[in-house]
Order: C-alpha cells, then structure tokens, then sequence
C-alpha cells in the first residue's frame, strides 16, 4: 500500500467509516452517560491540563489550535470548555456528516473545513499553530505512505515551541480490519525531529466496559495497571528554532 495515492487512501477512509457506522447503528457504547466512557474522557482531560501547566501555558486563549480529524466536533468542544479561545480553533474534517455535525453545535467563530488535509496544504499556514491535535485519526489510515505524508502535514503547520499532540491506540484490533495500532516506536518514526512525551492512558475499552457493568468504581482500580491501558496520548514537541 506505500505507493497508494492520497486520494485513494482517502476514500478508503471513508468507506471504512461507512461500515463501521452501519456496524455500530443503534449502539451507544460512546455515549457520555456509559460509565467506562466518562472515566475515558476525565482521564484523558486530566492529563491534558497536566501537560498545559508543565508546558507553562497560563493563558489558553492565546493559543492557536488546529484538530486534523474533527469529527462531530467533541473534542473541540472540550477545548473551549478548558478556555480555548473559539477564533482560535480550527477543524478539518474527511466525513461530510460528521462535519455537519460540527457545525451544528460548534460557534460560528470556530472554522471548519471540509475534505482531505493532504489536499488542502495552503488552509493553514506553516508553523502557525501551538497545537496540532489527532485523535483516532492515525489509526483509521492503513497505509504506510498516507501516514508518512499526513504526519509531515502535521508537523509543517506546528509553531516552533509548540506541538503535536496525539491520542490513539497502541494495540490492533482483531474484531477491526479496518484499523491498525500506532505503537510508539511507530510514532517516533512519523515525528522523527519531535521531543517526545508520551503515556499510557485509557483502559482497554471492552475491558473497562465490562468491569463498568459490575460498578464504575472498578474502572479506576483496574485502570491502575498501565499495561491494560491501551491508548497513547503523546506530545510531540517542535524544538524552538536556534
């Protein structure tokens, strides 16, 4: 797959997506009311804002965020809520849907861009923003050339100072063909000029949806173990020019 054109890869994104929602209609394992899936998010935003005070960040309205992979627009979302500024923000997203979804319920002042990152290089200028942020995006794409290409995209539009930041799984899934886990060493090999930070975080999912089942208060204890943790959230750092 390493010769695949970017727009090939694109629409098989797309077409992933597509089975992986009929797959999932009627479902609500994401939904935010599912025990194991507040925990997830909690954890998640505590080692966020941890990350923000170690970086000295003291006013976040200042900084510029891009999110490559937006979705329906939540984890833009948690951003303005944690004081990101809403001018400030920037989604790009593949799905039209889910960029609907977006637009829905984000503010007017937030843009959103429709379509392939690789196919709109000029949208944000190089070394514009403090964060880049991806999310379960890297996973969704199996092959090894698109990766190569997005990651430099990523990197091109990071401030000097700032960085990537990155949250997905490390591990495949055998139930998914249409995902692949992003172990760290893989990341380190996307990023190779990056500063990395990297943890553990996020209970294996069907694990923590089975231990939820029997109380919520067993996702902590069980989420106390790093290796049933499943997912990496990373700060791939630009050093600051000389």
């Amino acid at each position: 797959m390493s010769g695949q054109r970017p727009g090939d890869e694109a629409q098989a994104v797309r077409e992933r997506y597509a089975r992986r929602s009929a797959a999932a209609a009627g479902l609500d394992r994401y939904a935010y009311l599912q025990p194991d899936v507040w925990q997830s998010v909690q954890e998640r935003q505590r080692a966020m804002l941890r990350l923000f005070t170690r970086l000295g960040w003291t006013d976040l309205t200042q900084k510029q965020v891009l999110e490559v992979g937006c979705g329906a627009g939540g984890n833009l979302l948690e951003l303005l809520r944690l004081g990101f500024a809403p001018e400030r923000l920037t989604g790009i997203e593949l799905l039209p849907e889910r960029l609907a979804q977006a637009r829905h319920v984000l503010p007017a002042a937030l843009s959103l861009h429709g379509g392939d990152a690789l196919a709109m290089p000029d949208l944000v200028p190089a070394a514009s923003q403090h964060i880049v942020l991806q999310s379960t995006v890297f996973s969704s794409l199996l092959a090894d050339a698109y990766q190569q290409r997005l990651a430099k995209a990523l990197w091109r539009w990071v401030a000097p100072g700032g960085g990537v930041l990155w949250y997905d799984f490390t591990v495949n899934n055998p139930r998914n063909a249409d995902v692949r886990g992003m172990p760290l060493h893989r990341v380190r090999a996307l990023f190779p000029e990056a500063r990395v930070h990297a943890q553990r975080v996020t209970l294996a999912p069907p694990l923590a949806r089975a231990v939820c089942r029997l109380h919520p208060r067993l996702y902590p204890v069980f989420n106390a173990t790093p290796w049933l943790r499943t997912h990496l959230l990373a700060w791939l750092e630009k050093p600051q020019t000389p």
